[in-house]
C-alpha cells in the first residue's frame, strides 16, 4: 500500500468512526429521552441500589404517579425474579421503619415443587379447623386448598418475629412488618414483576406455622405472590382521599 492509498484508507475509517460515534450519541439521547418518559422501564435498567434521593432519574410526580399505578394481580407466571433479584428487593424490604432497630421480620421464598408441600401444609391446617369446628372439608375444598400456592411461580412467606422491648409493643413490631411488605413489593414491581399481598384464615393455624418453624408467638403476616402477570396492570381509578383524611392546624 502506497502512501496515498494508506492515507485514503485512514481518511475512510476516520469517516466510519464518526458515523459510529454519532449513530452512538443518536442512539443514547433517544434512549434517555424514553427513559426519562417512562421510569417504570427505566426502574429494569438502573439497579434499585444505585438510586438515591439525589441522583433518582424521575421526577418526583413520575415518581408518586408510578407509586399510585401499583395493583394487586390474583394469578402470575413465569417469569418470577431470580434469586440475586429477591436479595434485592428484600434489601429494600429491610429499610422500612423499625424502632430500636429489632427487625422483626423474617422471609422465606417459596418456588417449584416446594409450592405442593406449601399446599400440603394449608390442606392439613384447613382439615384441623374444620374438625374444631365440626365440619368435614368437601373433595373441592380440599383440592382448592392445595393448589392454592400453584398461582403464582414463588412465593415470598413474611413472617413478624415477635421480641420483647419495653419501648416496642408488639403492634409497632406488626406495623414495621407491613411497612416491609409494601417495600418488598414496591421493589418487585421496579423489577418489572407483578404482586399480590395474601393471608387468609389458614396462615396461622399451627400447620402452617409448623411448616414455616414459626413459633407460636410469631406471626404469618403475608404471602406476597410474585411473578408476571399474562394481561399487564390495568390501570388504577383515582381514589378519593378527602373522606380519609383531616387536617388540623
Amino acid at each position: 500500500m502506497n502512501k496515498s492509498d494508506e492515507n485514503n484508507f485512514t481518511k475512510e475509517n476516520q469517516a466510519k468512526d464518526s458515523q459510529v460515534q454519532s449513530g452512538q450519541e443518536q442512539d443514547s439521547q433517544a434512549e434517555n429521552s424514553q427513559i426519562k418518559s417512562n421510569p417504570a422501564k427505566n426502574s429494569e435498567k438502573i439497579s434499585i441500589k444505585a438510586l438515591t434521593t439525589e441522583s433518582t432519574p424521575f421526577t418526583s410526580d413520575e415518581l408518586i404517579h408510578w407509586i399510585n399505578s401499583r395493583r394487586s394481580v390474583g394469578n402470575l407466571d413465569l417469569p418470577a425474579p431470580t434469586q440475586a433479584q429477591i436479595e434485592e428487593a428484600i434489601e429494600c424490604a429491610a429499610t422500612a421503619p423499625d424502632h430500636k432497630k429489632l427487625r422483626p421480620w423474617r422471609f422465606i421464598v417459596t418456588a417449584g415443587d416446594a409450592r405442593h408441600d406449601l399446599g400440603r401444609a394449608l390442606v392439613e391446617a384447613a382439615e384441623a379447623k374444620a374438625t374444631e369446628e365440626g365440619e368435614i372439608l368437601s373433595e373441592k375444598t380440599v383440592k382448592k386448598t392445595q393448589t392454592m400456592p400453584l398461582r403464582a411461580p414463588l412465593i415470598i412467606t413474611v413472617v413478624t418475629q415477635m421480641q420483647e422491648h419495653k419501648k416496642v409493643p408488639h403492634f409497632e413490631q406488626m406495623l414495621s412488618t407491613g411497612a416491609a411488605v409494601q417495600n418488598l413489593i414496591l421493589a418487585l414491581k421496579a423489577q418489572g414483576f407483578s404482586t399480590v399481598w395474601r393471608t387468609g384464615l389458614l396462615c396461622n393455624e399451627p400447620a402452617v406455622k409448623a411448616y414455616f418453624g414459626v413459633s407460636a408467638d410469631d406471626y404469618v403476616t403475608a404471602f406476597v405472590y410474585t411473578g408476571t402477570s399474562p394481561k399487564g396492570e390495568h390501570p388504577r381509578k383515582p381514589i378519593d382521599i378527602e373522606p380519609l383524611v383531616r387536617f388540623e392546624s
